[in-house]
C-alpha cells in the first residue's frame, strides 16, 4: 500500500465536536416586576381604606340608632335609680355611636355616693352602667364621711350618720387615721369596746374615745378616753388590755380616762374618788 493513502475511517464511527462552554452562552434576563409590586401595594391599601371609610359613612346612618334604653346595675343602698337616671338624662338624647361614654362615666362619679362607674355600649341601641357605691365606715370631722379606703366624700345628709365613729385629723392624714382606726378597733373589740372617736392632732398625738355596751359592771353607752401619745400605739394598747383584765374590768364604769403616754406605765382618771386600795392595785398591775 502506498504511504500517501490515509487510514480508512471505521464504519459507524462519529466525529466528536467540542461543546461550547456554558459560560459562553448568552442569558436573556427575565423581566422583574418587584418594583411595580412595591409601588402598587400602597395604592391598593389606600384605595381599600378609602373604600371602607366611604362604605362606613354610607352605612352609619342606618346602624347609628338613637339610645333606646340606659340600664343601671349595682347594689344601690344610698342612691336611687331615679337620681342616677336624672343625672345622665342629657346623654340619653345621643345616638349609639355618638354618645360620649367617658363623659357619662365622669358625670356619674361626680355624684358623692358613687365610688366608681363602668359604662359600655350594648348593641344595637342600649347603654349599660354598673355602679359601685361608697361604703361609709366613719365620719370625717363634721362635714364628710370616710369610705373603706380612707377617702373622704361629702354627701348632703352627713347628719344622718351620727351613729358612725367620728375621725379627726389633718386632710393629708385621712388614710393614716382610717388605718389606725381599723387596727385599734380590732384590739378593743374583744373587750366589748367600740371606737366612737379617734383624733390625730397637728402635733401627732392620738386621742381615742371608746364606748362599751352595757355588759358586766359597765353602764350602757359609757365612754372611756384613752390618751395614746405620738407613737407605739399598738404597744400602748396592749398595755391597756393587760391592766384592764387585771384591775379595771370590774370597775370600768368608774374610769373616765386612761393616760398611756408614759414609757412604762399609765395613769387612771376616775369619775369619782375611789378607795386607795383600788389605786394601788392598778399601779401594781402596770408595773
Amino acid at each position: 500500500m502506498g504511504a500517501g493513502k490515509g487510514k480508512a475511517v471505521p464504519r459507524g464511527a462519529s466525529r466528536l465536536v467540542a461543546k461550547e462552554p456554558l459560560s459562553a452562552r448568552v442569558r436573556v434576563p427575565k423581566p422583574s416586576f418587584g418594583f411595580i409590586k412595591r409601588l402598587t401595594w400602597p395604592f391598593l391599601l389606600v384605595g381599600l381604606g378609602f373604600g371602607t371609610y366611604e362604605l362606613a359613612q354610607l352605612a352609619l346612618p342606618y346602624a347609628d340608632r338613637p339610645i333606646a334604653k340606659i340600664s343601671v346595675q349595682g347594689d344601690l343602698s344610698y342612691i336611687s335609680q331615679q337620681a342616677v337616671q336624672e343625672r345622665i338624662a342629657p346623654y340619653a338624647e345621643g345616638s349609639f355611636f355618638s354618645v360620649d361614654l367617658t363623659a357619662m362615666r365622669h358625670e356619674l362619679e361626680q355624684m358623692p355616693w358613687i365610688a366608681s362607674a363602668e359604662v359600655r355600649r350594648v348593641w344595637p341601641d342600649q347603654v349599660a352602667i354598673h355602679l359601685e357605691e361608697q361604703l361609709p365606715i366613719a365620719r370625717w370631722g363634721d362635714e364628710a364621711l370616710l369610705n373603706n379606703q380612707g377617702q373622704a366624700f361629702a354627701p348632703r345628709e352627713v347628719a344622718h350618720y351620727e351613729h358612725l365613729p367620728q375621725l379627726w385629723g389633718p386632710q393629708r392624714a385621712q388614710e393614716q387615721v382610717m388605718q389606725q382606726y381599723q387596727v385599734l378597733s380590732q384590739m378593743l373589740r374583744p373587750l366589748g369596746f367600740s371606737i366612737s372617736r379617734l383624733e390625730l392632732r397637728e402635733r401627732g398625738s392620738w386621742f381615742l374615745t371608746a364606748a362599751q355596751a352595757g355588759t358586766g359592771g359597765a353602764a350602757a353607752g359609757q365612754s372611756l378616753e384613752l390618751l395614746l401619745g405620738r407613737d407605739h400605739l399598738v404597744e400602748k394598747m396592749r398595755r391597756f388590755i393587760t391592766i384592764y383584765d387585771k384591775a379595771l374590768k370590774e370597775q370600768i364604769d368608774k374610769v373616765a380616762r386612761v393616760d398611756l403616754r408614759y414609757p412604762n406605765g399609765l395613769a387612771v382618771g376616775w369619775r369619782e374618788p375611789v378607795a386607795p386600795t383600788a389605786l394601788a392595785t392598778a399601779s401594781r398591775a402596770v408595773n
